[in-house]
């Protein structure tokens, strides 16, 4: 599903090249293999949009990785493979660095579970307390762990790969702005890791809180404030790339609450749970109906507000169909269905550049960007199939190479520059 707000005004007298910025979301490990087949679907139909070499870059909880990859040039083919083939001769993903339990947290909570009962004991003999069931209720409270799983393993995943190959975990040395969102738990105030007064907090730390949704990992302490996940005040947070005064917004959301439609109930019985009692499958898919409806409403009320505010830049946003029962009734939190996720979003994303291309290549025109029509091309295409072969390196070669392609880079640009008579 294809979002497409084309700017109301130009720009007048503008001649510097098209800015152009990308917003990511946040949604679980699901959510972020639905980004991945996205991003890849982008990569490859677009002939003239290097998603490594943007003008602004902003990540939302498990969103935020992407971005903070994409940011220190980490193309979309070395990110599927790391993340669905496991092919990179660079980083191992192992799904259980995410998903080990906090172990120490329930130990730290434990060890304060006598002297509380202690207490609860004593007050409640001597009637202190209005309500004696919701105090205990209160206190207990106090004795559950803030996250099921450890994020301190993420962390340290991050800084291992941003610490390599002429990458950086350093906001203020990328090339290019990055911001990842979090969220104050004290406060509720949204922070922008990378901005000023920010931008000192490593990359991988401010990932990981951006990416501590609560109750599935603890908050992140940095600088004596606890944060969560940033999707907690808005979805994408895509102001903030608005901001940056781009001429471009891409937009990528993978949650929206699942509707199959008026049609779509006859074969009912051969899925999990009937598809119009959702309830039915319990509390994960309570939680998730539940999740999607507010975040996506919360986006659209934004991107509803966003042309009247920022009346000169494009915005296209992408989205999953949202009668899509492969995408809804899968684990949100699972990884072992990460490479059918990003093909499913692979597809479903190069469907609507076909299908809204009328209207999309004239916005893409104005910003440089031509879509290929043979990736388009409405036949089966597969997002492992077409991933380029790769070359073994080590790290100073991957250095190297690094530094060769930023020279050639400078020099298209300077020869564009030049056709344009900007130099």
């Amino acid at each position: 599903m294809l979002s497409l707000h084309a700017a109301q005004q130009r720009h007048p007298g503008r001649t510097r090249a098209p800015r152009i910025g990308l917003a990511i979301a946040g949604g679980g490990p699901i959510g972020a293999m639905y980004e991945l087949g996205a991003l890849r679907a982008l990569d490859e139909a677009c002939d003239g949009l290097d998603l490594t070499r943007l003008d602004c870059y902003v990540g939302v909880s498990s969103g935020a990785f992407f971005a903070a990859g994409l940011a220190n040039r980490m193309d979309t083919a070395e990110l599927c493979r790391i993340f669905i083939t496991g092919e990179s001769d660079d980083v191992v993903f192992r799904p259980e660095t995410f998903l080990r339990l906090a172990t120490d947290e329930y130990l730290r909570r434990a060890v304060a579970f006598p002297k509380l009962a202690a207490r609860l004991t004593r007050d409640m003999l001597s009637g202190r307390g209005d309500s004696r069931w919701s105090d205990i209720v209160t206190r207990i409270g106090g004795l559950v762990p803030t996250g099921i799983f450890d994020n301190a393993g993420v962390e340290h995943f991050l800084r291992e790969v941003f610490t390599r190959r002429g990458r950086s975990n350093d906001f203020r040395k990328l090339e290019r702005p990055l911001y990842v969102i979090g969220v104050d738990l004290d406060s509720g105030e949204a922070v922008r890791f990378g901005d000023a007064g920010w931008d000192s907090v490593p990359i991988s730390r401010a990932v990981q809180a951006s990416a501590a949704l609560p109750g599935l990992y603890p908050p992140v302490e940095i600088r004596g404030r606890h944060f969560v996940d940033g999707a907690l005040r808005r979805t994408m947070h895509a102001s903030v790339v608005l901001e940056r005064d781009v001429d471009l917004m891409l937009g990528i959301n993978p949650l929206v609450p699942f509707n199959p439609g008026t049609d779509a109930y006859a074969d009912a019985q051969a899925h999990r749970f009937s598809d119009r009692r959702i309830a039915e499958g319990g509390f994960p898919g309570v939680i998730s109906q539940a999740l999607r409806t507010m975040l996506q409403s919360r986006m659209q009320v934004g991107l509803a507000r966003y042309p009247g505010q920022y009346p000169h830049i494009d915005q296209v946003v992408f989205e999953p169909n949202a009668d899509n029962r492969e995408l809804f009734y899968t684990n949100i939190f699972s990884f072992a269905a990460r490479r059918r996720i990003s093909q499913l979003a692979y597809r479903n994303t190069l469907a609507d550049l076909r299908k809204r291309r009328d209207e999309l290549e004239p916005v893409l025109a104005r910003h440089g960007i031509r879509l290929r029509a043979d990736v388009i091309a409405d036949r089966p295409r597969s997002i492992i199939a077409h991933l380029p072969s790769q070359a073994r390196s080590t790290e100073t070669t991957a250095i190297l190479d690094r530094a060769l392609d930023e020279i050639e880079h400078r020099l298209r640009t300077d020869k564009r520059a030049q056709a344009r008579g900007m130099v």
